[in-house]
Order: C-alpha cells, then structure tokens, then sequence
C-alpha cells in the first residue's frame, strides 16, 4: 500500500468497498469515491456517515478521478465502460480491482485469519473480531457486514475495526476467485457449498487456501469441508456440534427465538465451557465453534475465548428483528443462498409462527445457477402455511442475461405443493405482505447485494402500524 498517493473508490458504498475504504482512512491515506447509488439519490445515510469520515464524494462520472497519483479501486459491478475507469485510463492513474487491494492490506499483517466458506463468513468474522477486541488483542477487521458491537451514534456502519494489535481478520470471497490472493496464518473455513461457481472449482479454491495457512479451521460437520481434513498439509483444528472426534465440540444446545446457549468441550485439553449467545440457531452454534476455534489457534485459552464472545450482539441484517406491528414481526435477513436459506428456515420454525417469506434474488447469474437448488431448499423448508413471495433479482444496472426470472422458482416451488407468487416488482411483494398478514406470523425479508432491503423491511413494520 502506498500512503503517499490517494485512493478513489468507485462503488464505494458496496459491502466490500466501504469497510476497505474505512480501514484505508483510519490509516491517515487520503480517499475519496463514487457510487451508482449515491447518483441514484439512494441510502442517503450511508454516505453522510462515509462523508464524517473525511472521505470526499463525487458523481460516478470520472470528475473525482483527476491524477495519475491515484489509485482508483473498483467493485465486481463497476464495468470498464463507468466513468471513473475512463477517466483513470485518461489521466495513467493505476487501476485495481477491490480484492486486490484487500490482499495487499491483508497479506501485510503480522497474523493474518481469514474467514472462508459459503455461509456464515460475516458473522464469524465478527465474533472474532469482537472476542479479540474483548481480550484486549485490538485486532484490524474487514467484514461485509456492519458488525452491532462496534455500532455507535459515530459509526451507524461499522463493518471495519483499525487496531494497532497484529492481527488482521478480514472474510475472504470465493465469488469471484480472489481467495486465491490470501495468504492466511490461520485459514478458517465454515463450509463448502454451491453459490458462485460449480463444486468442482469451489473444492480446489478451498483446498488451496487452507494449504497456503499455518494453521487450519475446519468444520467437521459439513462433509465438503470433513472431506479435505484427509488432503490437507497443515495443522488443523476441527469443530463440530456434536461430533467428539473434533477438537471443539458441544454439547446440551438449549435454542431460545432470540438466542442460545451450549457447553464447549476441548477434546486435548478436556476443558469445558458454557457459551450464551444473543443470536439464534444451531448455526450460530457452529459459528461460534469457529470462533472458538481461531481464537485457540492465536493462542488465547479456551475460557478467555469464550468470556470474550459474551456480550456478541450478532451482524446486521442476520436474522434481525425489524420490528413488531398488529402482532407481526418483521424480520431482515441477508439469507441468499441455499445454504443460508436453510440456515434460516430452520431456526425460525423451532418455534411458533407461520413465515410469510419475501426473497430478492441477489442476481439474474446466481438465480440460473441455482435454480434447481432454489426450488428444492424452498419446497424442503417451507411448510404448507408459509408463503413464498418473490421480486425478480436485484438490478442497478449494466449488461446481464435473464434467461431465468423469479417466476421459475416460484412455479417450481407451487409445483412441490406449496404456496409461492411471483411479482415483477418488489412493491407489489410488499402489498401482498400487508395483505396477507395476521397476528403470529413472522415476515421475513431475505436477500443481499442491496441495501434498501433493510429500508423495505422498516417500511413493512410501518405499514403494518397503519
């Protein structure tokens, strides 16, 4: 990283940009950004907060892009044809993409532990940002997800911590093949399942990433992730929920619909914990394992671990509850593929309540590549109350193919025998919400890659006191 020189964001508002740009800023580096949305008059509040910081904010017209001594930094969405990649070509200044960037931040620290998996990345991530904090070790964290501990009236988005301790935690992204750029001390990886790309890309991105670490994490629970327990090359440390072959395992889960709790048991040392924590679900629980799991691979002992993850308050837009109106409880949720879907449903139907379910699909690609797994996650976890309600995905722009729409995995899912619709836009979802709605059910509002969905799911818990 260069500090004599200035970087340009563009699409500086996206979930892996903003934290990025956080972390850069609370080095003292000069940044500055642009956002599709901010041109689009859209989450106003985001870029206020973005603007406190010092960061300057310009139109996504390559205005802001004016030197070759900056350093333009772009997301995924942000296409060869955008303003401010013209203007960066114009003028000589260097163009790289955001995984780059984080690498090189990222592979710079002392220890570095990266959070990989197809689920729960966010939320792992920031439970060990939050037992580091809280043990006094003032890590440095990148997450894509605002993480509710470190959230005051001064940092409404805080996805990033600055520290001065050694160590960088920071989730890596299989998506788009960067993960290949990491290179962890300690690897952990939740989970191998289909999302982005086929299984077989998806098993040697993987296997790549923790070969490259000191230590691995690994999930003896998901067999994807057991499987590379045999090919692996070094030293690992493994969890499972129930399993005592791992080396973190628990026992006694007591489920409660805001929270859980669990006993610990270290299989080397015998060592024994209880954990409460103040989110919910079984998958919570393996999160936690994970947690747990890194933080003995830094070096804490099992008890100042699991004293430091009390008091974990949970990630954003992760099973949280909006609000309450006439009876009904409105829930936002960042589930968005079958993985977390399940994850989802699952915790949810431990207790009482018929879910009326409105999923946005993060994309016209991942909807085609996932279509059968849709349908089958749906049609396995709904049960005959539930209603599935479905915008098409999310677009802001740029060239896609839309060769499979919402309305696909709705048939697909009224096919299996279940209640699904599927609407064209997503006001019509939320009218159909409003109308469907009784006392005791839960509305749950799940998708990602767009951050108006926590304001749609406020708009509902508004609606509803109407």
């Amino acid at each position: 990283m260069s500090q004599a020189k200035s970087y340009f964001f563009s699409g500086i508002g996206g979930s892996g940009m903003l934290p990025l740009a956080l972390i850069l800023r609370g080095k003292g580096v000069t940044v500055a950004g642009s956002d599709r949305s901010l041109d689009q008059g859209r989450l106003g509040a985001k870029f206020e907060y973005l603007k406190a910081q010092g960061i300057a904010l310009f139109p996504q017209d390559g205005s802001g892009v004016t030197s070759a001594d900056q350093i333009l930094v772009r997301s995924a969405a942000v296409e060869d044809t955008v303003g401010d990649v013209v203007a960066a070509r114009n003028v000589g200044a260097r163009d790289m993409k955001r995984p780059e960037l984080l690498a090189e931040l990222f592979n710079a620290a002392p220890v570095r532990i990266g959070v990989a998996g197809t689920s729960g990345k966010s939320t792992t991530t920031g439970m060990i940002a939050w037992l580091l904090h809280q043990a006094g070790r003032d890590p440095t964290v990148m997450n894509g997800a605002v993480m509710k501990n470190f959230v005051t009236p001064d940092a409404l988005f805080a996805s990033a911590l600055v520290g001065k301790g050694d160590a960088f935690v920071s989730e890596v992204d299989e998506s788009d093949g960067s993960i290949a750029r990491y290179e962890p001390t300690i690897a952990v990886l939740n989970n191998i399942a289909l999302d982005h790309k086929g299984m077989d890309e998806l098993r040697s991105l993987f296997a790549a990433f923790v070969n490259k670490a000191e230590i691995a994490v690994l999930n003896l629970d998901n067999e994807e992730t057991a499987a590379l327990l045999m090919k692996t090359k070094v030293r690992t440390r493994t969890y499972s929920l129930r399993s005592g072959l791992a080396d973190l395992h628990c026992s006694d889960i007591r489920l409660a619909p805001d929270g859980v709790a669990f006993d610990v048991l270290e299989k080397d040392t015998r060592a024994a914990v209880t954990v409460e924590l103040a989110v919910p679900g079984e998958h919570n629980v393996s999160n936690a394992l994970a947690a747990l799991s890194a933080a003995r691979a830094y070096g804490l002992s099992l008890k100042e671990a699991a004293d430091a993850l009390k008091g974990f308050s949970g990630t954003k837009r992760r099973l949280e509850v909006v609000g309450n109106a006439g009876g009904v409880t409105v829930i936002d949720d960042f589930a968005h593929n079958p993985d977390k879907i399940t994850a989802t449903l699952a915790t949810l139907h431990a207790f009482p309540g018929r879910l009326l379910i409105m999923f946005q699909p993060h994309g016209f690609g991942p909807l085609k590549l996932m279509r059968q797994e849709f349908i089958d996650c749906f049609a396995k976890h709904m049960v005959d109350d539930d209603v599935l309600i479905m915008p098409d995905p999310v677009y802001f722009g740029g060239t896609v193919e839309r060769s499979v729409t919402s309305e696909h995995i709705a048939a697909g899912v009224r096919q299996r025998g279940l209640q699904a619709l599927a609407f064209a836009e997503r006001n019509a979802c939320g009218d159909k919400l409003i109308e469907l709605a009784e006392p005791g059910d839960r509305i749950v509002v799940m998708g990602a890659r767009d951050d108006t969905l926590s304001v749609f799911a406020a708009e509902l818990v508004e609606r509803l006191k109407r």
